[in-house]
């Protein structure tokens, strides 16, 4: 069977923390079944993967995301492409390039900026490098240029290959050629990740000792800070990631036996991160670096989310604690949706706390062996 999406599960308990934070400097939180939760933003999660040792170690580096085009006084993107790429383009070429593909003008004097904050890979620059270079021998236009481009969109889409993140979270465009011909609509869908039951936080009241003050404090403050068992849903478009790293032509394109395999090794990967990599905000004061307790895996036609099993918060045990019983509202939640709208998902969990499972979902022992089974099509 080849369903076309991959849903995944995750629950896992964090110590007290403050993994992300508000503008106030207070835990990012959200109102569910009209109660407080802690909650950790999806921007927050899609960060922390692709800046993750694991994510250079085994899917390449990751865009850039910036809106300084050229900015003398900081960090840029002009310089950043020359400095990558000036063994095969000039300087000139490069600023022409990125003048054609953000629409805007890159003065030598006065600083530049995008629309927004973009991903950009060089990879995708050094590919419109060539193509300009190529109109300015032939005398096309831009326009031309474009079409030109669009007519050959799997070779661009090629590009994006080494800027793996932009090919499962999108990009948005709204100047230059990219508006036209760089959208790409994401294949992974993250949510936020919530806590499954109430949360009352708590406030520490720090100081910093000053070693040459003889009384007192240097500095006196304060920091929000919790501890919950996190729900963490995403769910994975396998057609759309194979389009997107121009494996396929389009969505109505026929998935090979190769493209797949490729989606779903990089579905693997991006399983791994879920169930394992941690934002880092206040780590040196918390060191919250906790792994998953539970991890479900279901290939399907659609995407479905178990958020709604934790609706109601979840009660402690009788002799305390949330993971247990997070894990058994999970599962049986999971069994109530599958009987009700006779759902044909194939799944399998990993979980370090071993008990029955529902009919239906197949037992892995280890965390790797669930990947592999993802990497085989769900051993089918």
């Amino acid at each position: 069977m080849n369903e076309n999406f991959i849903n995944f599960h995750i629950l896992i308990s964090h110590s007290p923390s403050c993994l992300n934070r508000d503008d106030m400097n207070m835990q990012k939180s959200a109102i569910f079944g009209g109660k407080r939760r802690v909650r950790i933003s999806s921007q927050s999660l899609k960060r922390t993967m692709r800046h993750s040792d694991y994510y250079r170690q085994h899917l390449g580096e990751p865009s850039v995301r910036t809106k300084h085009l050229w900015d003398p006084d900081k960090n840029n993107l002009k310089d950043q492409a020359i400095e990558e790429l000036n063994d095969r383009f000039d300087e000139d070429l490069i600023a022409k390039t990125i003048e054609l593909i953000s629409g805007k003008k890159l003065d030598s004097e006065t600083k530049v900026e995008n629309d927004a904050v973009a991903p950009w890979v060089m990879d995708e620059i050094a590919y419109f490098c060539e193509q300009v270079k190529k109109m300015e021998a032939e005398g096309l236009d831009p326009k031309k240029l474009q079409k030109q481009i669009e007519k050959d969109s799997t070779a661009f889409r090629q590009a994006l290959v080494k800027g793996l993140d932009i090919a499962l979270s999108g990009r948005m465009a709204t100047s230059g050629l990219m508006s036209e011909i760089g959208k790409i609509d994401g294949a992974l869908a993250v949510a936020h990740a919530l806590t499954t039951h109430t949360v009352d936080a708590d406030i520490d009241w720090f100081t910093a000792v000053d070693d040459l003050q003889e009384l007192g404090s240097g500095h006196l403050d304060t920091q929000e800070f919790s501890s919950g068992v996190f729900y963490r849903y995403a769910s994975l478009n396998l057609k759309q990631l194979q389009v997107n790293l121009g494996l396929l032509a389009n969505m109505d394109s026929e998935a090979t036996q190769e493209s797949r395999a490729k989606a779903l090794n990089i579905a693997a990967h991006v399983f791994h991160m879920l169930a394992t990599e941690v934002p880092s905000a206040k780590q040196q004061s918390f060191a919250a670096h906790n792994l998953a307790d539970l991890a479900l895996v279901c290939f399907s036609d659609q995407p479905v989310s178990l958020a709604n099993a934790f609706e109601e918060p979840v009660k402690a045990a009788p002799k305390g604690g949330f993971r247990e019983p997070s894990m058994q509202k999970m599962n049986e939640y999971w069994k109530k949706i599958h009987r009700g709208y006779d759902l044909k998902e194939r799944c399998a969990e990993f979980s370090l706390q071993r008990g029955e499972l529902p009919e239906g979902i197949e037992s892995q022992p280890s965390l790797p062996e669930l990947e592999n089974w993802v990497r085989q099509n769900g051993a089918a």
